[in-house]
């Protein structure tokens, strides 16, 4: 039989312990298992074979103590409800819910049914100011307090051998009997023990108990009052002390733990206050003029830093680690290039780190000019110095002419839409037809056959068809096949030769250069692969592209030379179509993953003319090489770009 699953998961923490017991250590996924198994009703033998695949040998020893588990909760149930209804009448008489009060009756007498009275009546009567403090004769002492404590334990006693007289539960065990009496002597010994922390709280307060235990209308009126605060109420019931009082906790509602450490806090601080303090004149070590300040431990309090302070020191402290590195790459430069190639990258390193808002002495620009010996400060006069190539004539820089001549006028093409394609396709045709009817009606060329048809036989040829079908069907096909030669013929005599589809397409791709060639350079990290380089080299020619490719360690430079068609298609592959991370080799793999290889186009342009011829390839393993390289054809300033890039990258990384 299946049980709910509210049963099933009382069931959880024991399971979740067996569990660790057998195996050391906790499997969420065994727990949900057993308990699935016990949802749904299994026998012994079918949840052992369920658990096995997780407890292996050790499944019948669990599943018979799940079992046993089961049968005692099992039992439980059965016997709650008698339980809990002997358990809430135990309770409450230890705790009446009614006293009498002003009546005397016999301590002998238990009436069948209670008859519930209101616990206050309303009486009319003037409002009574409180009097001066006096004890109050009500207040419980320790005495009553044991005394209700044992009254309370030999109701519990007479309740438990009715109980055995009456309903005997055998399945009920001592340990639960035992259980359910320490449970409600410990209720009833907190109770009083609050009753009498209460009691003593408002003893210090003569206007709320002051005349509580007085008979009288003044007592009821106190009592209503105490109702009303909700500290109080009166159980009447004859089986309890006449001046025995309820409490009514009140409910705690959840709150911070920095409030409750507050309360704390102040409840320390004033317990402190009202420390009494040692006599001090008493001993001979007093000096009653010196002030006595009691040791205090000074308030530390929050600081704030502001907004954006850790960040500028890191940035800091970046562009200090990047400058330093910047110029050791710049000296091991100037080892390797020489002086010129050092002096533009020591251009891209400011000299002197200036602040935010602060002007310096001089620009750069200026210091060109200025002499070398010359020391700058505030008061410097520039007036009485003589610049460097500062003279009163005005230099005109050579004009040079144009690439294009802008006397030339420009032509569009004219482009016609679809319509007035086809009306011209119409018009053509028809001064054709009309041309081959002028030459029929002067006799030059004979009148051309009628256009038979399957469709259209009868139409045309009438009772010839008639008397020789096969004949003129013969005839007819015959003259299809004349006309669709003819029109194949004339299609094949239009076509283009295999040179002349090459000279075409050659044609398309050499582009005119008379208004300037460009250029694009591109810089790759990485092109050991000879798959990759083959790819370049081939895709260069087919574009009918010039120019040079120039290997060095991590500077491979890519430069082509064409028109801008061209130049788009070459741009697309070197940056999209091609896959430069992609490892072909061990030494790729190597290299590979100490770097990420890319492709960056460095700078793209146009000049006057070609500088390279076909695409070649140029192994150069120092960099004076590869300047020299490029120095021949006049281009230098390509090295010196991509080169200094390089540096700047390998910086930032």
């Amino acid at each position: 039989m299946s049980l709910p699953k509210r049963e099933v998961e009382e069931l959880r923490p024991w399971v979740e312990r067996t569990v660790k017991k057998v195996l050391g250590f906790s499997e969420p996924t065994v727990v949900t298992a057993a308990l699935h198994c016990v949802g749904k009703g299994l026998d012994k033998r079918k949840t052992t074979d369920q658990l096995r695949p997780f407890l292996d040998d050790s499944a019948s020893g669990f599943v018979e103590r799940l079992f046993e588990a089961l049968e005692e909760s099992k039992n439980s149930r059965g016997n709650k409800g008698t339980g809990e209804r002997n358990r809430k009448r135990e309770l409450k008489d230890v705790f009446g819910d009614e006293v009498e009060g002003g009546k005397d009756t016999e301590s002998g007498e238990v009436a069948a049914k209670k008859k519930r009275v209101p616990r206050f009546e309303e009486v009319e009567e003037p409002e009574v100011l409180p009097g001066p403090p006096t004890e109050s004769p009500g207040m419980l002492t320790k005495m009553q307090i044991k005394q209700m404590m044992e009254a309370a334990t030999r109701q519990i006693e007479e309740r438990k051998k009715q109980l055995s007289f009456v309903a005997p539960v055998p399945c009920l065990s001592t340990l639960s009997l035992s259980y359910f009496m320490n449970d409600a002597i410990e209720k009833a010994r907190k109770a009083a023990e609050l009753q009498a922390k209460i009691q003593s709280t408002l003893a210090m307060k003569p206007g709320i108990l002051g005349t509580l235990t007085n008979t009288g209308p003044h007592n009821l009126v106190a009592l209503a009052n105490l109702h009303a605060m909700g500290i109080l109420r009166l159980a009447r019931s004859q089986s309890q002390h006449p001046s025995f009082w309820m409490i009514e906790l009140t409910h705690r509602m959840p709150t911070l733990k920095a409030n409750i450490r507050a309360v704390k806090r102040e409840q320390f601080r004033q317990q402190l206050k009202e420390k009494p303090s040692d006599d001090l004149e008493s001993t001979s070590y007093f000096d009653p003029r010196m002030s006595v300040a009691p040791p205090q431990r000074p308030r530390k309090g929050f600081k704030f830093h502001e907004r954006g302070r850790f960040e500028k020191i890191a940035q800091r402290i970046r562009t200090k680690t990047q400058l330093e590195r910047l110029q050791m790459e710049i000296a091991q430069a100037a080892k390797k290039t020489g002086i010129q190639a050092s002096t533009k990258l020591a251009l891209i390193a400011p000299k002197k780190e200036l602040g935010e808002g602060e002007v310096p002495l001089i620009e750069w620009w200026d210091s060109y000019i200025l002499p070398s010996n010359l020391e700058l400060s505030a008061e410097t006069v520039f007036d009485g110095l003589e610049f460097h190539g500062v003279t009163n004539l005005v230099e005109h820089p050579a004009q040079m002419a144009p690439p294009v001549d802008p006397d030339q006028p420009v032509t569009l093409g004219v482009y016609l839409t679809k319509k007035e394609q086809k009306k011209l396709r119409r018009q053509t045709r028809r001064e054709g037809q009309k041309e081959v009817q002028e030459k029929v009606r002067l006799g030059l060329m004979p009148p051309p056959e009628p256009k038979v048809r399957i469709s259209n036989l009868m139409r045309v040829l009438g009772t010839e068809a008639v008397q020789d079908p096969t004949k003129v069907e013969a005839h007819v096909r015959a003259q299809m096949a004349k006309r669709q030669k003819a029109h194949e013929e004339a299609n094949a005599a239009r076509k283009l030769t295999a040179e002349q589809r090459k000279e075409k397409k050659v044609k398309k791709l050499r582009e005119d250069l008379n208004q300037g060639v460009h250029i694009a350079v591109y810089r790759i990290r990485n092109l050991y692969n000879p798959a990759k380089k083959f790819k370049v080299e081939a895709n260069a020619r087919q574009l009918y592209l010039t120019g040079t490719v120039v290997l060095h360690k991590d500077v491979n430079i890519v430069v082509v030379e064409g028109g801008p068609k061209s130049q788009k298609k070459f741009k697309k592959l070197m940056l999209s179509r091609i896959k430069w991370d992609e490892p072909s080799s061990k030494r790729e793999d190597e290299e590979g993953s100490k770097k990420h290889n890319k492709c960056t186009l460095v700078w793209e342009g146009t000049a006057k003319e070609r500088s390279f011829g076909d695409m070649k390839f140029k192994q150069c393993p120092t960099e004076n090489m590869a300047r020299e390289h490029f120095k021949k054809h006049g281009t230098e300033h390509y090295w010196d770009l991509a080169l200094s890039q390089s540096i700047l990258e390998s910086t930032d990384d």
